[in-house]
């Protein structure tokens, strides 16, 4: 076949978030461009849920819906179905931007059915006031679509959700059994069967040779197997190839060749050069030992071709993400919390790029650093970066980006914020980091002069001996002080929490519950998430269990999925389960309620009381000393800067955003201050030292700049040591 004049056709199956599409199709498709291959792609999800949240659709949904039993509580919806399918277009249209009157009408209660999702609803002027109609209608609107999305899942199909299909299947599933019995044996579901329409639409339009698709998580993987499954049923002379996080995590160790009747290959860690191997392969142009980390089926055997002689791609080489053939004018807001940082993730169109291949730490104990897309750090030039994101904004017209690194380091992070500021490029932004001692006051600055609106990073178990045993590399002093600097620059916070590591007692479980609660008092985090720990086998954890004081018994490998293990804590046996206390806690505290709470009202079980002094973090945050460094640079980020010269000192006015002063300084001061900061302007590309700066200031004033009672006013009004 000659695959660079046949079509390359690239599938996100459902379903994913429906605000943005899933970056994978729009690297590896610029990838593949780059080198001359004609590629599309779709975003099946995007589309399916399109499709179901329409006048037609919904007619079809309460049609199969009006023949079943409907509980009580359901009746109302179903008595009201005529207002959903007449407003449903309506408010997707409001959802993606383009309808933004509709707000007031929905705002009045009196406009969308209301279902179950609205019973014991807080009053909403309790979160958005009286002047927040927009989000507040958003939050409405978000309701009513769950509302639909509820009925599907309790009437037609149980796996359905907005942003996950079938899930349950793939969460954790060692045998491919319950997954090969549903493709094989369930009938067509009326959601499939609108996905296949959307299907076939792209097959007959691209005819396409060869189907990569992307699976990266659980709820994309029976997406994926019903798509390859229909399109080798009718569409048998097509080559399916799948790859993608959840591929590279869950399968290497597939021994199960029945998932090879749905695919003809697998591809693991990064996509690029296996599978433009594996496209030459297919054209006669190389042979088959050229194949690289990819697994495929010969005569009934699971063959693995590795090539290891291949280096990996340097991560500059893989190219500009290209968005041509998505139907960017599908993808719609959800408000599913009225938490401002929560709702980021679903709400609001985000340009989804990574800044670096890998994490630069790679050293936390619970993570999966064996696997290459953890374990080698690779950053381009910040250069690239920059032209990276000028493309995507010219392609999709959007200015707002999600960096999805593992870890953003802060090296890369300041020189990517001069460079959009020299660039002049108005974009907003946010991503996740490790809370280093690196983000300084000034560089927390920084970052948010250039657009960053909020950050993400873990506090995991939020005690200090258990960060210190799983090698975070941070400690809670310093996770408090760099949260507080974040905060005090307008950056909003997110904190990933764990309970459940190995040795974890009860007591440090509450005392972590404790650290949060301080953490939202003071405003240093807005929004947070616990995750039950989870053994995976390619963590250092798992690979030196005695260390960390736990048994992994001998564990029948799964044929399919092999990722997650069994494990035995003597240190945790029998405790309770505190997974809804402390997530009611969390969810309380990210709303500003229940710090006066005593901790044990918020779970069910009797727990130990906290040990911690509840002015614990405070105290963390009086031990800050910040030491001016003299070798970092000065660059000035305030404004431009008038005086009043008249008398015997100047007054000198320095006005930005959000600040305004007023200082007194001689007229000696003065001048040298203007000449001075006029060199330092971030424009002007000066490597000035703040050592340079002393020294210049002491030289022709005889004195220590640091002396003066103006210094650290002009400090807080823009002049930034990083």
């Amino acid at each position: 076949m000659n695959l660079q004049s046949n079509s390359i056709l690239l599938l996100t199956p459902p379903l994913t978030q429906l605000n943005a599409p899933y970056p994978a199709t729009t690297v590896l498709k610029g990838f593949l461009k780059k080198h001359n291959y004609t590629v599309e792609q779709a975003d099946l999800g995007i589309e399916l849920i399109d499709a179901l949240f329409s006048a037609s659709g919904l007619e079809k949904i309460f049609s199969e819906i009006d023949d079943l039993q409907v509980d009580g509580i359901d009746q109302k919806t179903i008595s009201m179905q005529s207002f959903y399918i007449q407003n449903i277009h309506s408010v997707k249209e409001f959802l993606k931007g383009r309808n933004p009157s509709l707000a007031y009408r929905i705002a009045t209660r009196n406009f969308l059915p209301e279902g179950p999702r609205f019973k014991g609803l807080i009053p909403s002027d309790t979160f958005f006031g009286s002047m927040g109609v927009h989000d507040k209608a958003k939050y409405l609107a978000t309701l009513f679509i769950e509302d639909v999305s509820d009925l599907i899942r309790k009437y037609l199909h149980p796996g359905f959700d907005l942003i996950r299909y079938q899930s349950h299947l793939a969460k954790v599933a060692p045998s491919f059994d319950p997954i090969y019995h549903s493709l094989i044996n369930e009938q067509e579901h009326v959601i499939d069967q609108f996905l296949f329409e959307i299907l076939d639409l792209h097959l007959s339009k691209h005819h396409p040779k060869v189907v990569g698709v992307t699976v990266p998580f659980p709820g994309n993987l029976y997406g994926a197997l019903i798509c390859a499954q229909h399109i080798k049923k009718n569409y048998p002379e097509v080559v399916v190839v799948m790859g993608g996080g959840y591929i590279t995590t869950e399968l290497r160790e597939l021994t199960d060749t029945r998932i090879f009747e749905f695919a003809d290959y697998l591809i693991y860690d990064d996509g690029e050069l296996p599978f433009i191997n594996l496209l030459q392969f297919l054209d006669g142009k190389a042979d088959e030992n050229q194949l690289h980390k990819t697994l495929g089926i010969r005569d009934q055997s699971l063959v693995w071709f590795q090539n290891p002689g291949i280096n990996p791609l340097p991560f500059a080489e893989t190219g500009v993400p290209d968005f041509s053939g998505l139907p960017l004018d599908l993808y719609f807001s959800l408000v599913e919390n009225v938490n401002p940082m929560h709702k980021l993730w679903t709400d609001g169109f985000w340009n989804k790029m990574t800044l670096a291949h890998g994490c630069y730490w790679a050293k936390c104990a619970f993570c999966d650093t064996q696997l290459e897309y953890i374990k080698r750090y690779d950053a381009p030039p910040v250069e690239l970066i920059i032209e990276k994101m000028k493309s995507i904004i010219a392609q999709t017209g959007q200015h707002g980006f999600h960096f999805t690194d593992e870890a953003a380091p802060p090296i890369l992070l300041k020189n990517l914020a001069l460079a959009i500021i020299k660039n002049r490029l108005q974009v907003t932004w946010w991503g996740n980091i490790r809370f280093e001692k690196a983000f300084t006051p000034d560089l927390c600055q920084l970052l948010a002069a250039s657009g960053c609106i909020a950050v993400t990073g873990g506090i995991e178990t939020a005690s200090d001996r258990l960060l210190q045993l799983m090698n975070k590399g941070v400690t809670l002093e310093q996770a408090a002080q760099v949260t507080h600097h974040f905060s005090k620059a307008g950056i909003l916070v997110h904190a990933y929490l764990m309970f459940g590591f190995p040795s974890q007692t009860q007591q440090e479980t509450i005392d972590s519950l404790e650290i949060v609660r301080q953490m939202f008092e003071k405003g240093l985090i807005q929004s947070a998430f616990w995750h039950r720990f989870a053994l995976t086998c390619h963590s250092p954890v798992s690979q030196n269990s005695k260390a960390f004081g736990i048994q992994i018994p001998p564990q029948n490998k799964g044929a399919f999925a092999n990722n997650e293990l069994h494990f035995t804590d003597p240190a945790s046996n029998h405790q309770p389960d505190y997974t809804q206390g402390l997530n009611k806690a969390t969810y309380n505290f990210m709303h500003r309620v229940g710090f006066d709470f005593p901790l044990h009202k918020w779970f069910d079980d009797k727990i130990p009381s906290t040990a911690l002094s509840p002015k614990l973090v405070q105290g963390y945050l009086k031990n800050k000393t910040y030491l001016i460094q003299s070798t970092k640079q000065v660059i000035w980020m305030g404004g431009e800067i008038t005086a009043n010269k008249q008398g015997n000192e100047a007054k000198i006015y320095l006005n930005k955003p959000g600040s305004s002063r007023t200082l007194s300084m001689s007229h000696e001061e003065y001048h040298w201050l203007q000449e001075f900061i006029d060199s330092v302007k971030i424009m002007k590309n000066s490597r000035t030292s703040f050592a340079d700066m002393e020294k210049n200031f002491e030289k022709q004033f005889q004195k220590d700049i640091l002396s003066t009672r103006w210094f650290n006013d002009l400090r807080e009004s823009g002049l930034l040591l990083i």
